[in-house]
Order: structure tokens, then C-alpha cells, then sequence
């Protein structure tokens, strides 16, 4: 059996708990991700502007089989944050309209409905989502007491990036279809780290990462939208891409994908990294991973003396945990469990609160996470950064 944790560029003195901020990327990917570089130097013309264009298209049909929607749904962009923008640039909000969230969300994409809600007088509505979740159907209620006849568009993470919550976007998705509202899902964390089928969520629109869990090198993402919604979306940077000449044509593709001058090799490498993925049967790895995280929870919330924010159960956990943890300097502590323990791993504040948040991917084992334990129980001895 291939040693998961061989195939991997990660320093192997660290022990790696933030597989959730930026992935990492399995060397035949990697080395796949090279190759398209290579080749843009050999002949960047004809890279950049053919060949190029084939290997784009490629490149989305392996995605859209894999989240199942067309590969003509599906655009490539650097990151969601990017394509959060797309959307928000694009929704066109009036003075009054509402875009209704939770408190839960990516800060970076908070900041981009807020600057646009601004511009448009109109009102980011996060609503607050009491923790401890107690299930969906508790969740449900606080979130929709938000809406109201001035919500244009529901913005909403799969999985939150702070709190390491499923959220039940499916739930959530149905009921904006009968409302008539439009709703956009925050995926960052989802692809490759839960089953995505975008025929089945039905959302307006869906942007995720696959540099994050789908193992994809750094700076590649998708926008995944309707067919019917396509025509909304103005492009965020006007190129090649747009022809003023064809004034009576949308090309969700060409709008989107041709943005000048750039390496987009990153995104060429979608289908070596599923083929890795199918390679190295990473259901079950991810299973494993997931059963992991689950089973280490109990101590690490006693630990800590707090309770768990949702169900342990894989409705609402994957392969992330986020545990409150009181502590006078977050970014000190931090600091200490890398520098002194060499554990990379995010403590990150959200709200009034900081957490912790542990990943668990194929590579880690159990002695990863006593190594964390063990750390997390000798600076609570010395009563140092963490209070109760």
C-alpha cells in the first residue's frame, strides 16, 4: 500500500493540523502542475491562446463530472473569494434590499457583501445562530427568522471555516426555491472533503476550492452557476473575454475564463488531482479521517472544559473540528504550539470567541493528535495562555 504521507511536499518535522487554510498538494499533482508550467514556457502563444483553451475546457469537464453539473455551468477562478466577488459586483442591489447570512461566515467574504451593501445602501443581515447547535431543525429557525420581504439573496457557507460546521444548505436551498429568493453557497471547504452534487443542491450559485481538500495546487477554485442566473453575472475584469460586438449573446465562459495574461496551470491539474484522489480510494481515507476526528473529540472538548457547537455526527462534522478555547493571546498561542511543538494549526477569533481548529487528513494519525494533547495539556499546567 502506497505511504499516503510520502506522497505529500510537507515538511515532515511539522506536525500539519491546517490541511483547512490552504491544502497541500500530493507530488504527481504537483509534478502535473509543472509540466503545464513547462509547457507555457516552451510556447507561450500557443499555450495561452489554443492550446490553452482546450486544456480550460478539459479541465472543467473533469470537474463538472466530478461535482456533477455541465462542464458550460462550471468557470475557473483563483479562489471564492473571487467569486464571491463576481456575484456580489453583479447582483445589482438597490437601496433597502437585504442579503441575508449568519455570524458564522469567512471574514474575507463578509467584507465583500459589506462593501457592496454599503454601496448600494442596502443591508448585510447576519444572523445570529445561537451555539451550541442542537440540530438542523434548531438551526433552521434562528436562520430563517432573518429573512423578510426585503431579502434579495441568501449567502451561505457548507461548511463554515472558523467553526468547522456542515451547515444544512440543502434544507436551505429548498426553501429559498419556493420563496424566490436567490441564494449562493459558500463552498471553500466542501469539495473533496464532502460529496458535492450540484444537480441535486440546485443552488443559484456555488463557488468552492479545490485547492483546499480536492488537492489541487494553490490558486484554483470554481463558480458553478445556473444556467438560468448565468446572464447576471458581469464579468470582474473586462478582457478578451467580452465582445461588446455581440451585445444580444451571453458567454458565461468567455466572460469569466479570458482574463488576460495569466498562468492558469493551477487549473489544468483538476484532473490529476481527481485521478489521484480515485488512484488512492480516498472515500474511504476520507471516511477514516472523518471517524478520526470524531473519535478524538470527546477528550479534547474535556480538555478544554467546553462543549462541542454542533452534534458530533458526520451531518455536522467532517474532517475539521473547531473547539472553543479560552486564551488571553491568541496569535501568542499560536505561536507557541509552533514554534516550541512544531504543530501548525490555526487559532483563530471569530465573533467574542477563539478556537481551535484541528484537520485531519489521510496523512495525519492518532499520534498527530496526542502530539497536540499532550502540547495543549502542558500549557495549561503552566497556566499559560490558556485560562479557564
Amino acid at each position: 500500500m502506497v505511504d499516503i504521507a510520502s506522497q505529500f511536499l510537507i515538511d515532515p518535522k511539522i506536525t500539519y493540523l491546517n490541511f483547512g487554510s490552504f491544502g497541500a498538494c500530493p507530488k504527481p499533482v504537483f509534478e502535473n502542475y509543472q509540466k503545464w508550467q513547462r509547457e507555457l514556457e516552451y510556447n507561450a502563444v500557443q499555450f495561452i491562446t489554443k492550446n490553452g483553451i482546450t486544456y480550460l475546457q478539459e479541465a472543467r469537464e473533469a470537474l463538472g463530472k466530478y461535482i456533477n453539473c455541465p462542464a458550460n455551468d462550471v468557470v475557473l477562478v483563483t479562489n471564492p473569494s473571487y467569486a464571491v466577488n463576481i456575484i456580489a459586483k453583479s447582483l445589482q442591489l438597490q437601496p433597502g434590499d437585504e442579503v441575508l447570512t449568519t455570524n458564522l461566515e469567512y471574514g474575507a467574504c463578509d467584507k465583500t457583501w459589506q462593501f457592496y451593501c454599503k454601496k448600494a445602501n442596502a443591508t448585510y443581515v447576519q444572523q445570529a445562530i445561537p451555539l451550541p447547535i442542537k440540530n438542523k431543525a434548531h438551526f433552521l429557525k434562528h436562520f430563517f427568522a432573518g429573512i423578510t420581504k426585503r431579502t434579495k439573496l441568501i449567502f451561505i457557507s457548507h461548511i463554515t471555516s472558523a467553526t468547522a460546521i456542515i451547515l444544512p444548505v440543502q434544507e436551505i436551498v429548498d426553501y429559498a426555491k419556493q420563496h424566490g429568493i436567490l441564494i449562493c453557497i459558500d463552498g471553500a471547504h466542501a469539495p473533496g472533503q464532502i460529496d458535492i452534487d450540484m444537480q441535486k443542491i440546485d443552488a443559484d450559485f456555488y463557488t468552492g476550492a479545490c485547492h483546499k481538500w480536492m488537492l489541487a495546487p494553490k490558486g484554483c477554485s470554481f463558480l458553478y452557476a445556473k444556467n438560468s442566473v448565468q446572464h447576471m453575472l458581469a464579468p470582474l475584469v473586462v478582457s478578451w473575454g467580452y465582445d461588446c460586438t455581440v451585445a444580444s449573446e451571453y458567454n458565461f465562459i468567455d466572460y469569466h475564463q479570458m482574463q488576460g495574461t495569466r498562468d492558469f496551470s493551477a487549473f489544468l491539474s483538476i484532473p490529476a488531482a481527481i485521478q489521484f484522489m480515485a488512484d488512492n480510494n480516498w472515500n474511504t481515507r476520507r471516511d477514516e479521517s472523518k471517524n478520526m476526528v470524531l473519535h478524538n473529540a470527546a477528550k479534547f472538548l474535556a480538555l478544554l472544559k467546553t462543549k462541542a457547537l454542533c452534534p458530533l455526527d458526520t451531518d455536522f462534522i467532517g474532517q475539521m473540528l473547531s473547539i472553543a478555547v479560552k486564551t488571553t493571546n491568541p496569535d501568542k498561542l499560536k505561536l507557541l504550539l509552533f514554534e516550541t511543538y512544531h504543530i501548525e494549526i490555526p487559532i483563530m477569533p471569530h465573533g467574542n470567541d477563539v478556537y481551535i481548529r484541528f484537520s485531519i487528513q489521510a496523512f495525519n494519525t492518532q499520534a498527530d493528535l496526542d502530539k497536540l494533547y499532550q502540547a495543549l495539556t502542558e500549557i495549561i499546567e503552566a497556566n499559560e495562555l490558556i485560562v479557564f
